[in-house]
């Protein structure tokens, strides 16, 4: 096999990594390549599940004695602590690697210190490598253990003029099932997802992650969370079925804002407590434009349909704006067709001081 760069090594660690999406959480996701001392590629691996091996170790135990005197190179700093498995640092060490390379520092306390570990032990240590491409691959994570609450994103489903249900409150279906069956692949790489109590008593939705062509249920369910301020979900609601685990979040548990509803900072840190990284926010208008409102939402998915209906309710309610010049500013990342529909995404700009 041909040598690679270590950059080239990279590309292909983050590639590596994103295999673990949906399915480490409250892990990161990481990948590995471990490179021979002549620059081939002898082991490479990625954290596939809380618990399991960690991607570093994969690597290794692929490479064998072919690791010594190698790079390893990998999209977060190696852990330094033992908790469900030992401490990568110290596997490495083991190993015999000359030169390990980062792309992204890791900022959970508890496992940092990898890098200092192996520079004590006589390892070259280079940091930051495509680290801005590492870092948007594992950006739920790492936003998430920066500052002790999830990533959220907001998806919702509309017409082209914005309606998110007819006139008379009908609204299956809005969008076309390629995109119904896109949401669901993303529910599968969220730990969470949340909707109103509102959403449930006018819906009764699932809100679980399944294969519409068969109805059949992903193998992991996200948690179901229903911000619910004085306890109104029905008994026989389908998120209390048990296909999936529910969570009716009421402001007597929560805690209440100045409104009287649920505190959203507060259930929020509930379920980053919980090990919730990443939290899909799905209904309704009102509920989301409460958590744009509190400058809580980190990313925005948007199915467009290319329908009309000129009446009915909008995506959208209340998010704080009232003049022009306070509009939530938005920069779009993602423009695809997804059958009939579009799925925009796009990221809320941060505001200045």
């Amino acid at each position: 096999m041909a040598s690679v760069s270590v950059d080239e090594a990279m590309r292909r660690a983050i590639t590596l990594a994103a295999r673990g999406l949906g399915t480490t959480s409250p892990n990161p996701v990481v990948g590995c390549v471990l490179l021979d001392p002549d620059g081939e590629i002898v082991g490479e691996g990625f954290h596939a599940y809380a618990g399991g091996p960690h991607a570093e170790i994969v690597a290794l135990a692929q490479a064998g004695k072919r690791a010594r005197g190698g790079t390893a190179v990998v999209t977060l700093e190696p852990c330094d602590h033992t908790g469900r498995t030992g401490p990568c640092s110290h596997a490495l060490i083991a190993a015999g690697v000359a030169r390990v390379v980062i792309a992204v520092p890791d900022p959970n306390p508890v496992a940092s210190g990898g890098a200092a570990t192996l520079r004590a032990a006589g390892i070259e240590v280079t940091t930051g490598v495509r680290a801005e491409e590492a870092e948007a691959g594992n950006i739920a994570w790492l936003t998430s253990m920066r500052r002790g609450w999830p990533y959220v994103i907001w998806k919702y489903a509309a017409t082209l003029d914005g309606r998110s249900a007819a006139a008379d409150g009908s609204s299956m279906w809005i969008t076309s099932e390629a995109a119904r069956i896109d949401v669901h692949a993303l529910r599968g790489t969220v730990d969470a997802v949340i909707a109103g109590v509102g959403t449930v008593l006018a819906d009764d939705p699932r809100l679980t992650a399944r294969n519409l062509r068969d109805g059949t249920l992903a193998i992991r369910q996200p948690l179901r969370v229903v911000v619910d301020s004085s306890g109104r979900t029905p008994a026989d609601a389908r998120v209390r079925d048990g296909a999936a685990r529910t969570w009716i979040a009421t402001a007597a548990e929560v805690g209440a804002g100045p409104d009287g509803r649920v505190d959203l900072p507060a259930l929020l840190a509930e379920l980053h407590h919980r090990g919730v990284r990443a939290a899909l926010l799905e209904g309704g208008p009102r509920l989301a434009g409460a958590f744009l409102a509190a400058g809580l939402v980190d990313k925005v998915v948007g199915y467009v349909a290319p329908k009309l209906l000129g009446a009915g309710p909008t995506a959208l309610l209340d998010a704080g704006v009232t003049t022009i010049a306070d509009a939530i500013d938005l920069e779009l990342t993602d423009v695809t067709q997804v059958g009939p529909d579009l799925r925009i995404t796009a990221l809320p700009r941060k505001r200045e001081a």
